[in-house]
């Protein structure tokens, strides 16, 4: 089972654990640690975020500087995601396209509690194609 947190667009959060999590599923089962079984539908959130700790690290200061050698951006895009709520992501995708409602980003910060996201195309106000080089 993976670690996750889902953030609904109008703010709410459930954590816990999954078994059934891609960016092509439209939902996903999500246990709590609670006991309880939530469906989540992914066109409800603005992420899917898959973390190391549930707890999160609530004062830590995420890193937005891409490193061009970091291997986790091999063969992707670096993307800066500006979301709906004003938070700033940036992290490399090797699945986007603004035709896919869901899509994949491994966040930049290699220290972030956040492993990957996957991001609901709709809730990005803009999104910028970095440079790397």
């Amino acid at each position: 089972m993976i670690k996750v947190v889902a953030h609904f667009l109008d703010g709410r959060l459930v954590k816990g654990e999954s078994f059934d999590v891609a960016p092509a599923r439209p939902h996903c089962l999500v246990h709590t640690p609670d006991g309880q079984s939530i469906w989540v539908v992914l066109s409800e959130l603005k992420g899917l975020f898959i973390v190391k700790d549930l707890a999160g690290k609530p004062d830590y200061k995420e890193a937005t500087s891409v490193n061009p050698g970091d291997p986790r951006g091999r063969g992707a895009r670096w993307l800066e995601m500006k979301f709906l709520d004003g938070e700033v992501i940036v992290g490399a995708s090797t699945n986007y396209s603004a035709q896919i409602p869901v899509f994949a980003v491994v966040p930049t910060d290699a220290n972030s509690n956040n492993t990957r996201i996957l991001v609901n195309r709709g809730a990005v106000g803009s999104l910028r194609l970095l440079q790397t080089a």
